[in-house]
């Protein structure tokens, strides 16, 4: 059997304005972005997100897909529900743990179809990159196939590369840095646990490129395979060197060349990374991932040609609709995926 493994940010998906549950400070932290966020403007939200999470797996969905940049659980079961009613076949369920220390409020999760990907809650776990300023959690998890395999999955949203006015990403590089050795430990900790050929897969927006030191100093994240391969030490192996110079059609039909997973100021960055450990490349165990599969899902209707070819997004209201708002918008990344087969 073949699992599709995704991750998609997917910007700023809150629950609507006035949502009853929010907390006090967070209300007034989003006061203005969300003013306008109506149950009508969610619920369409939702719908483009699902439509396009529908697509992968060519129509099946996803097996398994992280997120980030989603508020709370009541606006990922309002995606997961969505789903359901599209692919009848898939009963997506979803992981998140608790709120993270995020100052806005986002965190990372996965949806996961049941029918095939059963979770060891046992196993479940948020882990919290300490910094000066609140960020988001890395969240674990471990996902077992109805063989019997173990497939150990982290959903990763690192510190974003502004650093408040006037501070480039230089300033907040540290922050990330901190992530990737975050995300190293645990890495390290599971091989303790699991053993040398456990099957780890690490997403996310890394909010970094492949080759910054955050990933492959910090978090030990390598292009060369075989440097993995031989490690005795945990390595990741990065599958986003292929996310380079990617050839997709947009929305008109034209087929035309994307160079990362989110364009901002007409330049492309590939923040958006998969990274595999050893177990996934060889060794004893039943799940390899399938190298050549790993892709940016980049379909026509999101691919905007008139912001480089970036992706088409939705926004936010932020007090008005009609000018910040685009009901024909998605998400400011593309999501990214790789094939995972049992042998």
């Amino acid at each position: 059997m073949s699992y599709l493994a995704a991750f998609w940010n997917l910007e700023n998906f809150f629950a609507p304005d006035g949502y009853p549950q929010r907390e006090p400070w967070l209300a007034a932290e989003l006061k203005s972005e969300l003013a306008g966020w109506t149950p009508e403007l969610f619920d369409r939200k939702a719908s483009q997100l699902a439509v396009i999470i529908a697509q992968m797996k060519q129509g099946a969905g996803p097996d398994l897909l992280g997120v980030c940049e989603v508020e709370n659980r009541f606006a990922l079961q309002a995606l997961a529900d969505k789903l359901n009613v599209m692919r009848p076949a898939r009963n997506y369920q979803l992981v998140h743990v608790y709120a993270s220390h995020d100052q806005r409020g986002i965190d990372t999760a996965f949806l996961y179809d049941a029918n095939v990907l059963a979770v060891n809650l046992s196993e479940l776990f948020s882990h919290w990159v300490i910094q000066r300023t609140g960020t988001r959690d890395i969240t674990q998890c471990t996902f077992i196939t109805r063989a019997g395999n173990e497939l150990i999955a982290l959903a990763n949203h690192w510190p974003s590369r502004s650093g408040g006015p006037g501070m480039g990403p230089e300033y907040s590089a540290g922050f990330r840095a901190t992530a990737g050795e975050t995300l190293g430990y645990w890495h390290d900790r599971i091989r303790e646990v699991k053993g040398a050929n456990a099957a780890i897969i690490a997403m996310g927006d890394f909010n970094d490129q492949p080759y910054d030191p955050s990933l492959q100093r910090h978090a030990v994240a390598s292009r060369e395979r075989g440097d993995v391969v031989r490690a005795q030490s945990a390595k990741f192996y990065n599958l986003a060197w292929k996310f380079f110079n990617q050839q997709v059609t947009d929305h008109r039909g034209k087929a035309r060349e994307i160079d990362g997973t989110l364009y901002f100021g007409g330049d492309a960055n590939v923040f958006d990374q998969i990274l595999v450990a050893k177990g996934l490349l060889t060794g004893p165990g039943k799940l390899k991932v399938n190298e050549a599969s790993a892709h940016i899902e980049a379909y026509a209707e999101m691919v905007d040609h008139r912001v480089t070819e970036g992706a088409m997004r939705f926004g936010l209201p932020r007090g008005d609709a009609a000018a910040n708002t685009n009901a024909m918008g998605y998400s400011d990344h593309f999501p990214v995926s790789v094939v995972i087969d049992e042998v």
